[in-house]
């Protein structure tokens, strides 16, 4: 096969593709529409664009460019971007022409691809016919990503995980993806073909590009549950389990090992006592699953109730004190009058008395009368004393006597009769008597002199 005949079967080809960018002969092609690339690595993006074949226009005298930036009728040229110097090419092959059409090629190569490389690009050609420009829009996207991710499809064997690796453009034509357990190469593949251990960890990278490795997966490490411990009775809980894990855990509460309910928190209201109980959450994902410790939730009496209890308890205290302090002061004083050998006092008559006289000893009946000394002291509130000058007093008590014959009162917690032998001998016992009589005048107070 001739080079004529190669010609004409690659303008063929041209033309027989479909989504031609222009008019009146006029188009550029571009295949594909949508690129993904990796981070640091290398991209080549084609096209084809063709013009008619007419005198005006010289094929070998046609200016090629591709751009990101700029007016569609003023771009800037890719390879004059200080952001790519060193980090693009282009080439473009000859111009090849039949009868009505030309028809040429280009390619634009971009290496140490970085995440701001992601962009729309577009090829313009220029002809030496004034109106022989041409620019192909809308361009082609290019997608720059150092995502490597693993994905778990759905299946219909439940007891087997399915793993399978690929980059988030959701390309996997033309990679060859490693896979890694605890960070071991273990096989390649798209999809992960052994079997799945929840204490192991997974990822996986493309071939050539293995410092891009997807993130770990794995199971659920052990929960985390906060708050616990003493809650009040009638409040409101919110309980949170938390758990390391890739991909993110779901999670279940339980009581007593009785599944209660699903997610991240459980918000218990109006706290009973028949809520206090054994608890623990359960965290897992599509690798594994792993149970909190169980903890105690202890539900105490609200602070009112805790409150009236103990002014409850204060109050019975306080009443066993007094009662214990009235108690001991009774029994002192019965163990007080007890010691001194004397009898309670007795009572003191109701009635008021306006004189009252201490009869002597002798003036009462033989047979009634009895020893001083055997008669019990008498106490009386106050005494009345009623004394005149001209009242004769006897010669053993003439000391005593008043020079005054204006009443007195004088009062007295006891007035004490003592016995004759506390008497002057010199004095007689009548005369005693009859003194006796002379200031016995008692006068009764009332209670609370």
């Amino acid at each position: 096969m001739n080079s004529r005949s190669a010609a004409r079967g690659f303008l063929a080809f041209l033309l027989s593709l479909p989504a031609l960018q222009g008019s009146n002969d006029y188009k550029v092609i571009y295949a594909p529409y949508n690129v993904c690339a990796l981070r640091d690595s290398t991209v080549d993006i084609n096209c084809t664009y063709q013009f008619p074949n007419i005198s005006e226009i010289n094929p070998n005298n046609v200016t090629t460019l591709w751009f990101t930036k700029g007016e569609i009728h003023i771009p800037v040229n890719l390879t004059h971007d200080a952001d790519n110097a060193g980090r693009v090419e282009t080439s473009c092959g000859k111009v090849v022409c039949t009868p009505s059409l030309c028809v040429g090629n280009c390619t634009v190569r971009i290496k140490d691809l970085r995440q701001n490389d992601s962009a729309e690009y577009k090829f313009r050609f220029i002809t030496n016919y004034e109106k022989g420009k041409y620019t192909g829009v809308p361009g082609v996207m290019l997608n720059v990503t150092d995502q490597v991710k693993v994905s778990f499809p759905a299946s219909t064997d439940t007891t087997r995980v399915n793993m399978t690796c690929n980059s988030t453009c959701n390309q996997t034509g033309g990679f060859t993806y490693t896979w890694f357990r605890n960070g071991q190469n273990v096989e390649q593949g798209i999809y992960y073909k052994g079997n799945i251990n929840s204490e192991d960890n997974y990822s996986c990278a493309v071939e050539g590009n293995k410092h891009l490795h997807s993130p770990s997966v794995y199971a659920p490490k052990p929960p985390s549950v906060t708050p616990s411990g003493k809650i009040e009775e009638g409040s409101s809980l919110t309980l949170r389990c938390s758990s390391d894990a890739n991909p993110a855990a779901n999670y279940t509460w339980f009581k007593d090992h009785e599944e209660r309910q699903s997610g991240q928190n459980y918000i218990i209201t109006n706290i009973t006592s028949e809520l206090g109980s054994n608890y623990y959450c359960q965290a897992h994902n599509a690798i594994g699953r792993r149970n909190s410790t169980s903890f105690l939730i202890e539900i105490t009496s609200s602070s009112s109730q805790t409150t009236a209890v103990a002014v409850g308890t204060i109050g019975v205290l306080l009443a066993t004190i007094l009662l214990l302090v009235f108690l001991w002061m009774r029994t002192k004083r019965a163990s007080s009058t007890s010691g001194q050998g004397g009898r309670p006092d007795p009572p003191l008559p109701d009635p008021e008395y306006d004189n009252v006289s201490a009869l002597s000893n002798r003036s009462a009946p033989a047979a009634q009368r009895r020893p001083i000394e055997d008669q019990d002291d008498l106490h009386y509130a106050s005494v009345h004393i009623s004394h005149s000058e001209k009242q004769e007093v006897p010669p053993c008590l003439a000391a005593s006597r008043v020079q005054s014959d204006q009443t007195e009162e004088v009062l007295y917690s006891a007035v004490n009769f003592k016995s004759h032998n506390a008497v002057p001998e010199a004095c007689d016992r009548r005369e005693i008597g009859e003194t006796s009589e002379l200031y016995s005048t008692v006068k009764k107070t009332p209670k609370g002199v």
